[in-house]
């Protein structure tokens, strides 16, 4: 705030303050590096993001079309380097999906180890908190449980995720992001999510090991991470459970004529080779039930405020698309 006061005196911003915070805040916002902070002290601000932020706007009098600047990921590609994609075991590609997918972990914090052990148990899920790739968020007994911080952090996640998921595989995402608007500003839902999971089946067929629950997860939440109008929460509380996707508008940035009017909450079902058609019944029943549980969430009602809800839910078989509707409300 002092900082927004300093440059409005200057006449070099004229944007509320209030305004530009609300903006900053779920990209640059949320780090805490000590236990007794938890309790004490607000969550700090990376102050990097916020000087490109401000930036960005005494030179253009806007905020940036990209809310993520390069310099931040400067020690996100030293870890790259430093942990090949193709030299992780499947333990800390797990580490990688879980952490993504649930957007936590609970661990220990190791204070120091030798690069040599980077791989040892723990130490891993540390190199990730010193990266700043991690934050405290909560305790869990004596141990952390270690969470993603922002948007800004949740976004490298996802692109770490997708240089393994295209590995040996090439997706032209033009026509993705094409049915991003549809889905956005016309609620053509359809387009978006049957594209994702041929885009699914296209990379699978190309690599072994892709099949699974915990990959389709990853990979749809990779696909949709490159959808710019919404912020996307995965694995968020709500009543009885916590759904598998929830779109919301980043009402911030797309607001006015640009308004983003359709939210949408999306509950994926797996099924693999082996499994019966009277499972693939009960989850899709289950799906359904589950998704009428969080449109009658009261949080999720004030966050969808003026804009249509669509519930979907998604069957996939091993890769590929079983079936897919709307659940009507």
């Amino acid at each position: 705030r002092d900082m927004i006061a300093y440059y409005q005196q200057a006449g070099l911003i004229t944007a509320n303050a209030n305004d530009l915070i609300a903006e900053m805040k779920p990209w640059y916002d949320n780090y805490c590096f000590a236990k007794a902070s938890l309790e004490t002290d607000p969550k700090m601000f990376n102050s990097d993001m916020v000087i490109y932020y401000l930036r960005n706007y005494i030179d253009f009098g806007q905020s940036p079309e990209d809310m993520l600047d390069t310099n931040t990921r400067t020690d996100y590609k030293k870890l790259k380097r430093l942990v090949e994609l193709d030299g992780m075991s499947d333990t800390e590609k797990g580490y990688i999906q879980q952490i993504a997918a649930e957007g936590s972990i609970v661990a220990d914090l190791h204070m120091s180890f030798p690069a040599e052990r980077i791989f040892d148990e723990g130490n891993f899920v540390s190199l990730l908190y010193y990266y700043g790739m991690l934050t405290i968020v909560d305790t869990w007994g004596d141990m952390l449980r270690l969470g993603i911080p922002n948007n800004n952090i949740r976004k490298q996640y996802y692109e770490y995720m997708l240089t393994e998921f295209l590995h040996e595989a090439k997706i032209d995402f033009t026509p993705l992001k094409i049915a991003f608007h549809d889905l956005a500003y016309d609620g053509l839902w359809h387009g978006t999510f049957s594209m994702i999971a041929d885009k699914y089946n296209e990379v699978a067929s190309v690599r072994n090991g892709m099949e699974g629950e915990r990959n389709l997860q990853g990979f749809v939440m990779c696909m949709l991470s490159l959808c710019s109008y919404y912020l996307m929460l995965p694995e968020v509380e709500m009543a009885h459970g916590y759904c598998d996707i929830f779109l919301l508008p980043d009402k911030i940035r797309f607001k006015g004529k640009n308004k983003v009017n359709h939210s949408y909450i999306l509950e994926l079902k797996y099924l693999s080779a082996k499994d019966s058609d009277a499972k693939a019944e009960e989850q899709w029943s289950e799906a359904e039930e589950q998704l009428h549980h969080y449109a009658g969430d009261r949080i999720v009602q004030q966050m969808t405020v003026d804009t249509q809800l669509h519930l979907i839910r998604m069957q996939m078989r091993n890769t590929e698309l079983l079936r897919i509707e709307e659940v009507g409300r």
